[in-house]
């Protein structure tokens, strides 16, 4: 694997928007100040504030912006302006040797998974599954998110473990033991499309992360047993499950709880399996995000509860 270029005071990174356009442009202006804020010049992609339907331009305008950041030598580091839906749509008209040619830090979550899974399996790049430019804006930014966003992609040191943001926060520790290998996966829905595709997500040898929103648990149990049936679970190393927010049942009114939980599923589905397997690391769709190197060395101890990052994600030059 590929690994960037690490950012610097005053580096330039382009905002671009591979998937939904901005409802309000407000919301990118806000977190384009918050990374200024941060030290960094910011520019934007030409499309970035696009509105399309429910993409943030046609394919062709959203990949263009997608590559002429890549292919820009001013353009230090690429983050996403959100997720949404779309990116997986600019698979054709993406040229990933190109990317392979000019690597950069690339960030993003939620749909942007597609794109860390083109990128690493097709052009062999190291990237970065963390918060959007929507995130900086400065009355959401938390400490944590912005601390864990720096140390990844400024840092020269590994990483270390993923800390808690909230140390009261459920660290389930489902299966115990210890493995090693490079970290692949994002959004649950995400991965389970890429499969039959030449992007498919790879889990030979390698450590699998999801997180998920908004999904009730029969829909990820779906999901769950497609990727056990696909082998994916089974090839594995190990699992790490970051936050599934409102991944519960929509509201009943019976007069016993007669549904199941997405951590009933957890042991029904996945604990069977025997791997190291922990849940709960601020990984997902809530405020405090860690920002996490995919397709670099982390070593998960389940027993401990920690996955830890064993490399550093980018180079001096």
């Amino acid at each position: 694997m590929t690994k960037p270029r690490r950012l610097a005071p005053g580096s330039t990174i382009r905002v671009v928007s591979p998937a939904s356009g901005m409802w309000a442009r407000s919301e990118l202006w806000r977190g384009i100040e918050g990374l200024e804020a941060l030290g960094f010049t910011v520019q934007t992609g030409a499309h970035s504030y696009g509105n399309r339907h429910y993409l943030a331009g046609t394919d062709e305008e959203r990949a263009s912006d997608l590559m002429d950041a890549f292919l820009d030598p001013d353009v230090d580091a690429i983050i996403c302006s959100q997720g949404g839906y779309g990116s997986a749509r600019l698979f054709p008209l993406l040229d990933f040797d190109a990317v392979a040619a000019n690597p950069k830090p690339f960030v993003g979550y939620s749909d942007i998974t597609s794109l860390h899974l083109m990128f690493g399996r097709l052009s062999s790049l190291v990237t970065f599954h963390g918060p959007g430019a929507t995130g900086f804006e400065r009355g959401y930014l938390t400490e944590y998110t912005k601390s864990a966003w720096l140390s990844a992609l400024q840092g020269e040191a590994p990483l270390g473990p993923i800390e808690m943001a909230d140390p009261d926060k459920l660290l389930l520790r489902v299966t115990t033991g210890v493995v090693e290998g490079p970290v692949v996966g994002g959004n649950l829905s995400l991965v389970c499309a890429s499969l039959g595709t030449p992007f498919e997500l790879d889990t030979r040898g390698k450590i699998l992360f999801f997180e998920e929103l908004d999904t009730e648990p029969w829909i990820l149990d779906h999901m769950l047993t497609h990727l056990a049936n696909a082998g994916k679970f089974r090839d594995a190393l190990g699992i790490v499950i970051g936050e599934c927010h409102d991944c519960e049942p929509r509201k009943l009114d019976p007069g016993f709880f007669n549904q199941c939980s997405f951590e009933d599923l957890i042991f029904e589905l996945l604990e069977p399996l025997g791997k190291p397997l922990i849940y709960g690391l601020p990984l997902g769709h809530e405020k405090d995000k860690a920002t996490l190197p995919l397709g670099v060395p982390a070593r998960l101890d389940a027993t401990a509860g920690t996955l830890s990052v064993l490399e550093s994600a980018t180079t001096a030059s």
